[in-house]
């Protein structure tokens, strides 16, 4: 049976994975700089007989393994990128670079699509169809996927599924969480800044307080969310930084601030550009301020296909079990560029649970002493192997 041959060979890796998914661990690069990390995947795939292009998207690694028989194409995805992020782990692992770590897990989807590549390998000569294993740059920045997309990484031969993993520590290790539909949002990006008029601290009133000016505008901002839009379309929209002033007896003239909206609804996506600069127009006005006002759209919100997420359920199932696959009916309003693969082909984005408490694995992403349960990287292989192998039987 097929099935036991790809846990059973998934299970025999793991010494291999955990000592790539630790090298890679130790050397952490940002976006679009992961050329150690794309030369050691390169030369991971090219020892396999793959087909291999490097230098996608500047970075990006695509390796094809083509089945014996003629058939469709499956794709899968794993990001290369770590966070510029100072690592608080003592582990023998731990980062090496001061200020950048792998604290996404980035590292990990990598390892186990090699691991999956690995397996798949000796399953070429019964596959009727190919496999596309895209290593893309750039996740955590501007986004890698759309300019992989536009070198033509889903051509050649065109792809007809995309499937990512991706480690989730809000699951218990060992479980697959797969969803339907709509499960991640849009990440926009957005500057305001309000210029007023300086003065001393004790003559307020031959001035234009930005900062004043500011807190009203970040005040009635909510209002967007709370007042102008169905509470139950999801909206958040969050000030993630605010500067201004320059002493403490100062009036300031200038206060810049950034932060984010998150949207699954394309028309309230489309109208908050103009509803926010509304409210910071009216404001500025009020006091006898002035203001720039830039907005940024980042991704797409991740959208799963339900019959390529079906398949996903049912593979998971085989490889860990029903009783640990988890049907999610809560989206969350974190953002992913792999959104733009699935603005193209069908495909799913599946979490795979790397909680556990008896390893001291209980950190969230992004935080410095985050890490996981590496007995989840023959898993996320097996899965991944196993998601290759039925979607190209069907």
């Amino acid at each position: 049976m097929v099935t036991n041959f790809i846990k059973q060979k998934a299970e025999e890796l793991k010494p291999v994975l955990v000592e790539l998914r630790r090298k890679i661990h130790a050397h952490p690069e940002l976006g679009f700089e992961e050329e150690k990390t794309a030369a050691l995947i390169a030369e991971t795939l090219q020892k396999l007989e793959f087909e291999v292009q490097t230098g996608i998207a500047k970075t990006g690694v695509v390796g094809l393994l083509r089945g014996e028989k003629a058939g469709k194409t499956i794709a899968f995805r794993a990001d290369m990128d770590a966070l510029a992020l100072q690592e608080e782990n003592d582990k023998p692992y731990a980062s090496l670079h001061p200020g950048k770590m792998h604290a996404c897990g980035h590292d990990a989807h990598t390892t186990s699509l090699l691991g999956a590549a690995m397996i798949l390998k000796e399953l070429q000569n019964n596959l009727p169809g190919n496999i596309k294993f895209i290593f893309q740059p750039a996740e955590e920045s501007t986004g890698g996927a759309k300019p992989m997309i536009e070198e033509g990484v889903l051509a050649n031969p065109q792809v007809d599924a995309i499937f990512a993993p991706h480690v989730w520590p809000d699951y218990p290790a060992g479980k697959i969480t797969v969803q339907y539909g709509p499960t991640m949002a849009a990440p926009d990006y957005f500057e305001i800044e309000i210029t007023g008029k300086s003065g001393h601290g004790a003559l307020p009133h031959k001035s234009i307080d930005a900062i004043i000016v500011a807190c009203q505008v970040v005040n009635s901002l909510q209002t967007i969310v709370s007042r102008k839009r169905d509470p139950l379309d999801p909206l958040v929209l969050s000030i993630g930084t605010i500067q201004g002033g320059s002493a403490f007896n100062v009036i300031a003239d200038r206060v810049k601030m950034t932060g984010t909206v998150r949207t699954f609804n394309l028309e309230t996506r489309e109208k908050m550009p103009l509803l926010m600069e509304e409210i910071i127009s009216g404001i500025c006005k009020a006091f006898g301020a002035d203001y720039k006002f830039k907005y940024e759209k980042y991704f797409p919100p991740t959208i799963n296909d339900e019959k390529m997420t079906a398949i996903a359920e049912k593979s998971a199932a085989k490889i860990v079990g029903k009783e640990n696959v988890i049907v999610e009916t809560k989206p969350s309003m974190g953002g992913e560029d792999f959104s733009f693969f699935l603005q193209e082909v069908p495909g799913s984005y599946i979490k795979i649970g790397i909680n556990n408490p008896a390893k001291g694995i209980i950190y969230p992403l992004h935080h410095p002493k985050f890490d996981l349960d590496e007995d989840v990287l023959p898993i996320t292989a097996a899965l991944m192997a196993q998601i290759a192998w039925d979607f190209l039987q069907e």
